[in-house]
C-alpha cells in the first residue's frame, strides 16, 4: 500500500494529484512537481526565476519533512523551465540548498508550465 504525504506547510496541489506518494517498502517518496506558491494564500511567490525557485525550496522542505526526511535524502530532482535562459539564476539558488553533493538531475525548458509560472521542480528521496 502507498502513503499519499499532505502537509498544509506546502501548497495544496492545484490539480488532481498528491504532494508527495511513499512506496510500499517505505524507502522511497516521490515528490510531484513543485511551485512557487505561497502555502497560506496559494499565490505565486516571485517575479523572477530566481525567487519562485527559492520559493520552491522552501515548498519542497516542507513536503519533504512531512514524509520524514529533509534535502539531503534527495537522490534526483526534474527542473522544468519556461525559459532557458533562466538556468544560470536557477542554478545559483538550487546549489545554494544542495550544497556541495548535489542530487541527481535533469533540466528541460517546456513550452507552458501550471498557472503560468517559471520554474517547477519535482523530487525522489530516500526514507
Amino acid at each position: 500500500m502507498r502513503e499519499v504525504i499532505k502537509t498544509e506547510k506546502a501548497p495544496a496541489a492545484v490539480g488532481p494529484y498528491s504532494q508527495a506518494v511513499k512506496v510500499p517498502c517505505g524507502t522511497v517518496v516521490f515528490l510531484s512537481g513543485v511551485i512557487p506558491l505561497d502555502p497560506e494564500t496559494m499565490k505565486i511567490v516571485g517575479e523572477s526565476a530566481a525567487e519562485q525557485c527559492e520559493q520552491i525550496m522552501k515548498n519542497m522542505t516542507e513536503v519533504l519533512a512531512a514524509s520524514g526526511v529533509d534535502l539531503t535524502k534527495v537522490v534526483k530532482t526534474t527542473i522544468f523551465l519556461a525559459d532557458m535562459d533562466d538556468f544560470a539564476a536557477v542554478n545559483e539558488v538550487y546549489a545554494s540548498h544542495f550544497g556541495a553533493d548535489p542530487p541527481a538531475r535533469s533540466t528541460v525548458q517546456v513550452a507552458r508550465l501550471p498557472l503560468d509560472v517559471k520554474v517547477e521542480i519535482e523530487a525522489v528521496a530516500f526514507l
